[in-house]
């Protein structure tokens, strides 16, 4: 445990950025997934539906500095194959 009031600051900074990361990421997992879920039972109109809200949530991950442009990018492109492909 620091003694430093500034370091003791840090550890509480990081613990609260730590769980907002969690947030922000199970939210993407959970987007990804309904899409999957959606391509497996076959319904590819209401996937190409849910696309676009998907992609913004991924996009808003990566401008919070969750992801990185290039894993986001990732992300999107795996979707897109899946719903197109």
């Amino acid at each position: 445990m620091p003694n430093i009031k500034s370091a003791k600051k840090r550890v509480l900074v990081n613990q609260k950025k730590n769980e907002q990361n969690k947030m922000i990421k199970n939210e993407v997992k959970t987007a990804i997934k309904k899409v999957d879920l959606l391509v497996k039972e076959g319904k590819l109109d209401d996937a190409k539906a849910l696309l676009p809200a998907t992609f913004s949530i991924i996009d808003s991950a990566c401008s919070k500095g969750v992801f990185h442009k290039n894993n986001a990018s990732n992300k999107k492109a795996k979707l897109s194959k899946k719903v197109n492909g």
